[in-house]
């Protein structure tokens, strides 16, 4: 029953996003704007993947798909140690959400919180596309600002989560981006 639904969830995701290739028109589906797509950062310790999230997929969330050192000396994957929340202190940091919900503000660009588990906080940022690399501008108190460029992958490393956001070999979206009621299959031939 558990195949059935995780085969379900995977043929509606599909479907959805074909249905919002169709809306966007031909050549738009992924165009410069959109910096849907997994993402290494500039720093090369992790690859992000962003997509798209909330009610109606017009915002922007990320979540860290590999890491280069995912685990500590002891061979312990890394927590969220540091997190304000402290139900989430004990969640790894592979696959755990750090982009929330970036709007989009102008062609081409998103603006939202960024969080850094590094230190349990949340910075301002912008995201703007380029070809083939994405500029993650950070900014604290508005005023102090640094850039980052992170380049566009599409090969899958060992060691990093391939599924669909929320499916076992996926990321995991926090409480509030989580899709409550994903639709099954009995619901959406209803």
């Amino acid at each position: 029953m558990k195949l059935m639904t995780l085969i379900s969830r995977t043929i509606l995701r599909t479907a959805l996003a074909l249905f919002q290739i169709l809306i966007a028109g031909p050549g738009n589906a992924a165009g410069a704007a959109d910096p849907s797509g997994t993402w290494l950062t500039q720093d090369g310790r992790a690859r992000v993947r962003i997509e798209r999230c909330g009610a109606r997929l017009e915002q922007v969330c990320g979540y860290i798909v590999w890491m280069k050192e995912p685990v500590d000396a002891n061979g312990q994957p890394l927590k969220d140690q540091n997190n304000p929340d402290p139900a989430k202190r004990s969640r790894p940091l592979l696959g755990h959400q750090l982009i929330l919900g970036l709007k989009p503000v102008a062609e081409g660009r998103f603006n939202g919180q960024i969080y850094n588990a590094e230190n349990g906080k949340s910075y301002e940022i912008s995201l703007s596309r380029g070809a083939r690399d994405l500029n993650v501008t950070g900014c604290m108190l508005s005023i102090l600002c640094a850039t980052q460029t992170w380049t566009q992958t599409t090969n899958a490393l060992p060691g990093q989560l391939v599924g669909m956001t929320g499916d076992p070999t996926g990321p995991r979206a926090d409480r509030e981006w989580a899709q409550a009621n994903p639709p099954t299959m009995a619901r959406a031939a209803k």
